[in-house]
Formats: structure tokens, C-alpha cells, sequence
């Protein structure tokens, strides 16, 4: 199958999108397919051309959700390159830009269009509002969304059962919705795949050492991860774990609000600060840590819980739908309802380093092997089959005529 992914962020930007797409090319080149890019490029001047053709970067500019580029909507030359690639289904993962872009060329082109709705968009409104017509604006938001998700693409994929209740409930979506959960390349975050001397010099550069416990948490450093309110746990935390340390491994534009936040509360020692991690390192940073740790709810699924635990690392996770399916409490993992719930747990794992913490890290990577990307192509794969049966099915005739236009 000859398969085209339209993608706003593409490695080296890295966030859950970013990372998800990159891992679903990989798996479905290995699976013997030809995968095809379209992508932004960080210079909105300059279109980028690599691996032979088969990756186009777009001119793009930043935008206010971190890793992102806003590229033009419809750049005319880069059709004949596209219609070259003779794609058999095209799918995209985000609704604007390369997204937008995405739709267009299936029109053109007669093409089966797949989209994944990865992000929660009413989550990220204040960046544009700054606290002004949050209403008006989310609604906005959900009707652009329900244009692109319902009226555009031939399927919708959404990665978990909290994505696919806000389609089916609220947004009263009638149309195929399939749930595939977003894999990931899991043996990265083996244990045995990881360079220890390399991790040796990490733990030094950190100036952390065997008798520290270390929670990591990782993610865009920004106003709906809520790291706030985990800062303000680990505070609380300090009093009865003195030798506790908070690695927080990511970049964002909230970033010096939060270092500003830990100074304020006076943990600014207990605290590290990463910044930005090349995407091949991030294996490494897991394996600093005793345990994982988000209270973020603005997730659609939450790819570094699976991170977490393919590296054998406790999760202990907010109580979330992105979150609740997959960390299963007691058994490979914990989920907390309020923050002295998320302190109990946190003493909890610290005080118990016995046969019970080795039971739920096992657990853990048994979990994470279940979320691999060969299971995300193979569920990918069987919608694009889908999506072409009845792109076929609703044209009949008329699709092979374009069809044999079109190659």
C-alpha cells in the first residue's frame, strides 16, 4: 500500500503527535509498505525534500502550542510531486495547516483520507484568548473540529474511549469512529537496550545519586499539563521524603513560570529541569527515575505513561479516561483523585521498595508490550482498508475513472 501522513510536527520537534507519527512510518515501512510525508519545516521560507522525495517539509511558522508550525494552506507546486507518489490512502493528524493541505489534495486527487484527532483543542483555547471569550471561542473550536472530523475525512480515528465519548456525546458525531490507541516503539524503553555509561554521565550532569527517590515527569511545559499543581504536591511530599527529586524532562512556553513556581515554594532544589531532551535520549531520562508521575488531564491518550511503563517505571497517574484504561490500579500502576491522595501514593511506593513494587513494574512492561507500534499499524492498516472500501463502494464506477486519471 502506497500511504501519504500529512502531519503538522514531525521529529526533530518532539510531543506526543510528533512522536506517534514518526513511530507509525517506521512500522508500516517495516511491514513492507511505502509511507510518503508531508510535514512543516521551521523555515518559512524554504521547502525541504528528503529520503528521496518521499518527505516534503512545508514552510511554517510557529504557533502557540509548542513543536507546531502554521504552514500555508495550499502550496500549488508541491501537487505534481504529491500526485507522483500515487497514494492509495492519505492520513492526516491534525485539523489545520498540513492537515487542511491533507483534505485538499484528497479532494484533488480522489483520494480515501483517514484523520486522527490527537489533541484536545478546547484544552489549549487560552493561548489565544488569554482568559477572554473562552466560551465563543471553544465553541469555534468545536465547529472547526466537527467540519474536518465529520464533513471531510472518509474515517476518523481517535486514540481512546475519552476521545471517542466526546465525539459520539457531546459533539453527536453520527458517522464511523474507530478507536486505535497510538502505539509506541516500546523496545527503546527497555531496560536491557539502554546505555548505562551514557545514563551514568546523565546522573552526574543532574547531581543525582542511588539514595534519591526521583519522580519524573514528561511533557510540554505548559498551563494545561498542570504541572503547577504537581509542584505544589511534591512540597507537601518534601516534608516526610527529604532525599525526593522532581525530574521534569520537556520544554514549553510555560517553563520559567514553573521554575519561578518551585523557587516560590521553596523546592527549588528537590527540582530539575531538563529542558528540551533529544528524542533519542528521552529512553535514558526514564531510567533516572523510580517512578512516573502526571496530573495532566488535557491528554487524548498519554504516550509517555506507556514510555514509563515499557522502562519499568510505576505510573501514578491523575484520574483520567486517557489515563484509566490502560494504568490499572494496584495491579501496574496507580491513579489519584486529589493531590493528598497522590501524596499517599507517592510515600506509599517510597516505603514499600519490596516484592510489591517489583510485582507492579512487571506488570507494567506487560502492559506497555500490549501498546506496541506493530499492533498500532496492523489497527491502522485495517482502517485505511476500510476507508478505501468505501471510498470505492460510494463512487463505484466513477472512482476507477478518476482512478486510472489520476496514475
Amino acid at each position: 500500500m502506497r500511504i501519504g501522513l500529512f502531519t503538522d510536527t514531525y521529529p526533530p520537534y518532539i510531543n506526543g503527535v510528533s512522536t506517534s507519527v514518526s513511530m507509525l512510518k517506521k512500522a508500516l515501512e517495516k511491514e513492507g509498505h511505502q509511507v510518503f510525508l508531508v510535514t512543516s519545516n521551521d523555515d518559512n521560507h524554504k521547502y525541504c525534500f528528503e529520503e528521496n522525495n518521499k518527505v516534503i517539509r512545508i514552510p511554517g511558522i510557529k504557533t502557540w502550542i509548542y513543536g507546531y508550525r502554521l504552514t500555508k494552506v495550499y502550496p500549488i507546486r508541491l501537487l505534481k510531486t504529491i500526485k507522483k507518489w500515487r497514494l492509495d490512502v492519505i492520513h492526516s493528524h491534525t485539523e489545520f495547516g498540513v492537515g487542511t493541505f491533507a483534505r485538499i489534495v484528497a479532494k484533488q486527487f480522489n483520494i480515501p483520507l483517514v484523520h486522527t484527532y490527537h489533541t484536545m483543542y478546547e484544552d489549549y483555547v487560552h493561548y489565544v484568548t488569554r482568559g477572554y471569550f473562552n466560551h465563543s471561542s471553544r465553541k469555534i473550536v468545536e465547529y472547526l473540529t466537527l467540519f474536518y472530523c465529520d464533513k471531510t475525512a472518509t474515517e476518523l480515528i481517535v486514540p481512546t474511549k475519552k476521545t471517542y465519548d466526546l465525539f459520539k456525546e457531546k459533539y453527536q458525531v453520527n458517522r464511523n469512529v474507530h478507536i486505535v490507541p497510538t502505539g509506541i516503539e516500546v523496545e527503546r524503553f527497555y531496560k536491557e537496550n539502554i546505555n548505562f555509561s551514557k545514563l551514568k554521565k546523565i546522573k552526574t550532569e543532574y547531581n543525582l545519586s542511588d539514595q534519591n527517590f526521583v519522580l519524573i515527569f514528561v511533557g510540554r511545559l505548559a498551563e494545561e499539563k498542570n504541572v503547577i499543581y504537581l509542584l505544589n504536591i511534591i512540597k507537601d511530599v518534601y516534608k516526610d521524603i527529604k532525599n525526593i527529586k522532581l525530574l521534569i524532562v520537556g520544554d514549553g512556553p510555560d517553563k520559567e513560570k514553573f521554575i519561578k513556581h518551585a523557587k516560590k515554594i521553596g523546592i527549588e532544589k528537590q527540582t530539575i529541569f531538563t529542558g528540551f531532551v533529544p528524542w533519542e535520549e528521552v529512553p535514558l531520562y526514564y531510567h533516572l527515575a523510580d517512578a512516573f508521575i502526571t496530573p495532566s488531564t488535557s491528554e487524548t491518550q498519554g504516550l509517555t505513561v506507556i514510555e514509563a511503563m515499557a522502562a519499568e517505571k510505576i505510573p501514578i497517574c491523575i484520574n483520567d479516561d486517557a489515563f484509566n484504561k490502560v494504568v490499572i490500579n494496584g495491579l501496574n500502576g496507580y491513579l489519584f483523585n486529589d493531590p493528598k491522595e497522590c501524596e499517599k501514593i507517592i510515600k506509599d511506593v517510597y516505603y514499600n521498595q519490596d516484592n510489591k513494587n517489583d510485582k507492579l513494574k512487571n506488570q507494567a512492561r506487560i502492559t506497555a508490550e500490549e501498546n506496541s507500534s506493530k499492533t498500532y499499524a496492523t489497527n491502522a492498516l485495517r482502517v485505511y482498508r476500510h476507508a478505501i472500501r468505501n471510498k470505492k463502494g460510494r463512487f463505484g464506477f466513477l472512482s476507477k475513472i478518476i482512478e486510472t486519471i489520476r496514475r
